[in-house]
């Protein structure tokens, strides 16, 4: 019995995944380079890492510690090394000037009289450059697989701010230039058929359906869902079900099983024309990261039964992640990426615990428990993402989830199907699309009625979402406790996670003071125990400062405060923030009535005191200290700590005449 005692508590924490510790030293290696060279090395953002490798290593073999140390070495080392090579590779661009720009418009978004495309196979006054390019075209008659020309002035992105979710997207996505509006002409067409496709399907849809259902079907077959009406996106978005837009594995995994039940006669061969299937609407789709993964695992599951063999879904998902960032190391940053591979991961790790307690639920089926439990698991692990990529977590997306998934496969094949009856046989396009206008006018119907705007939002997890977690790889099945000891450890990590939360956004002592930065705008939230003051340079847009507090503060604010040379177009755009009053320097007409204004060089605002040396430069005494904030002018000018908005993203606290960077 001993010796049987001892061989148990001899078996490793984790099974020993090849695959799985590959994945996680690449990972670990992309994340250090991008976390030095953008946005400062948090601890937090290791320590799933380090607790990880430390599992594996129980029990202490030396065969076991040198292939884990080989893969993290090895592994790491070319992570870091392929990050740093797409990062130098993505900043090689043209200076910023007036250039003949010539491209084939990759993707397309038709919206009130302009076209908004994306352009790859750039030549700028004749000469090619890499990377490809955003413009908005006048008219509506631009396609995919259209070669366009226009002369324009040209702007090159920088490197992505920590934090900035739109510099990051544009980075992750090889985005490398800009242009505001342009007057183009087409000079050509493009002979890929993919492309000429996309733009057959769009045109099709428009003219058979029309309206909202057309631009719904097109975003559920493509993943574009830039044309759907922005208050109906909103209202999809406030439910939880975004992600029904992004081919995803939903999708994919549809299509996959669709074809395979098609052709089962032909046994485990109906794998081949599956897995086509698959690949050819993942490369329809440009090969997004859901569909690029979705299509990995369909491989590895469809090979797995091919020769008789049990599937390994953590193996199939690190697989996906390895070729994913082999090839785009920059794809960690993107919140696609971490908010696909997420969901499978808290499938992986705590589905099968959740399914074991919903299974003890008196009269609850099965087969509906293992449903719920997947459902759950994929909410828990995408909280911290959806937190920190938009500033709000759904309320209603768990219930609307477990409504809608289930009907997702009826309406895309349904669309499908019938897209490409319509898009074969022209003349018969209205009746083909009859039946599937007629689900999404349901569709449209429920979220045009429907008040979804109940969200959790207006603060901050910091480093409490790698807390976070870690509490729930701690609760995995994957990982060999006893129950007293995950439990234990669970509680330790809630109250944790707890603590952080609060100290992150309640200011008990002293002041903080958050800055954010996006495109040329700016603006600091100012906070002490006692009030909570939103200052805002003109050039930053009413959507971008609802986002900024939406990720920091859910309270109404004491008052806007505004650094702006035009003050009249700035005051009304801080009128629709939840705040008690606007101030500004110099008094103006702005029309407002229901706004309280006030105008004076210096404020006083719980406890706190703001002066404006001149409309874009203010001071604040806080805690005996006198802190200059300047939007525009990165000169000191011997205020005892100076803040610019180069230092985006950053938090401060002052205490005691003592000014720190907060911990994130």
């Amino acid at each position: 019995m001993k010796r049987e005692e001892g061989r148990t508590n001899e078996r490793p924490r984790i099974n020993f995944r090849p695959l799985v510790c590959c994945a996680l030293g690449l990972i670990f290696g992309i994340e250090l380079y991008f976390a030095i060279r953008f946005g400062g090395v948090r601890p937090s953002d290791f320590c799933i890492f380090l607790i990880l490798f430390s599992l594996c290593l129980v029990p202490f073999e030396r065969r076991r510690v040198l292939a884990l140390a080989l893969a993290l070495l090895l592994f790491g080392g070319l992570g870091a090394g392929l990050a740093h090579l797409n990062t130098e590779q993505r900043l090689r661009v043209k200076p910023d000037g007036e250039y003949l720009v010539s491209g084939m418009v990759g993707t397309f978004t038709v919206k009130n009289g302009r076209t908004d495309v994306l352009l790859r196979d750039l030549t700028f006054d004749g000469v090619p450059v890499g990377g490809e390019l955003t413009t908005s075209l006048t008219g509506e008659t631009f396609r995919a697989g259209d070669i366009v020309t226009f002369q324009a002035k040209v702007t090159a992105n920088g490197l992505p701010m920590s934090g900035d979710s739109d510099s990051i997207y544009l980075f992750c996505n090889g985005i490398r230039y800009r242009v505001g509006r342009a007057e183009a002409e087409k000079t050509g067409t493009s002979g890929n058929v993919l492309l000429l496709s996309t733009s057959a399907l769009y045109d099709s849809l428009r003219s058979g359906m029309g309206g909202t259902e057309a631009q719904i079907a097109y975003a559920l077959l493509t993943g574009n869902s830039h044309g759907i009406d922005t208050g109906l996106l909103e209202e999809v978005r406030a439910g939880g079900i975004a992600h029904i837009f992004a081919v995803s594995g939903l999708h994919i995994g549809t299509l996959f099983a669709a074809v395979m039940l098609l052709f089962r006669k032909l046994g485990r061969r109906a794998y081949f024309p599956a897995l086509a299937a698959a690949f050819v609407y993942a490369a329809f789709c440009a090969f997004t990261v859901s569909s690029v993964r979705a299509l990995v695992m369909c491989a590895v599951l469809g090979a797995y039964r091919s020769m008789g063999r049990k599937y390994d879904y953590p193996s199939a998902l690190a697989l996906a992640a390895i070729l994913i960032l082999l090839v785009s190391p920059c794809e960690w940053l993107a919140t696609g990426f971490r908010l696909s591979f997420g969901a499978c991961l808290g499938i992986a790790l705590l589905g099968g615990p959740l399914k074991r307690c919903l299974c003890r639920i008196p009269h609850l089926p099965r087969l509906f428990a293992r449903y719920l439990s997947a459902n759950l698991a994929v909410q828990f692990f995408t909280v911290p993402i959806l937190l920190e990529a938009f500033g709000y977590f759904s309320v209603w997306g768990f219930l609307f989830n477990i409504a809608f998934i289930p009907l997702l496969p009826v309406f895309f094949l349904t669309t499908l199907l019938f897209s490409a009856l319509a898009l074969a046989i022209p003349p018969a396009a209205a009746f083909f699309y009859a039946a599937p206008k007629g689900l999404l006018s349901l569709f449209v119907f429920l979220f045009s009625a429907a008040d979804l705007s109940w969200v959790l939002t207006g603060f901050s997890l910091g480093m409490g979402a790698s807390v976070f977690v870690i509490a729930l790889v701690m609760l995995s099945d994957r990982i060999r406790l006893s129950n007293a000891v995950r439990a234990g450890i669970a509680a330790c990590l809630v109250a944790v996670f707890a603590a952080i939360v609060v100290l992150e956004n309640v200011v008990f002592t002293g002041c903080r003071i958050d800055v954010y930065t996006k495109d040329d705008g700016a603006a600091a939230l100012v906070r002490s125990p006692h009030a909570a003051v939103l200052v805002i340079d003109g050039d930053l847009g009413l959507a971008d400062a609802k986002d900024f507090l939406a990720r920091t503060y859910g309270g109404k604010l004491d008052g806007v405060l505004v650094l702006a040379e035009d003050e009249t177009e700035a005051i009304n755009r801080a009128a629709f923030l939840p705040a008690a009053a606007v101030y500004a320097r110099d008094a103006v007409e702005t029309g407002l009535r229901e706004t309280a204004l006030v105008f004076g060089e210096r404020v006083e605002i719980g406890g706190l005191v703001f002066r404006f040396a001149r409309r874009d430069k203010l001071a604040i005494l806080a805690e005996g200290t006198v802190l200059e904030l300047d939007f525009e002018n990165p000169a000191a000018l011997g205020a005892d700590f100076f803040l610019d908005s180069s230092d985006g993203g950053l938090k401060f606290f002052l205490e005691n005449g003592i000014m720190r960077t907060w911990p994130r």
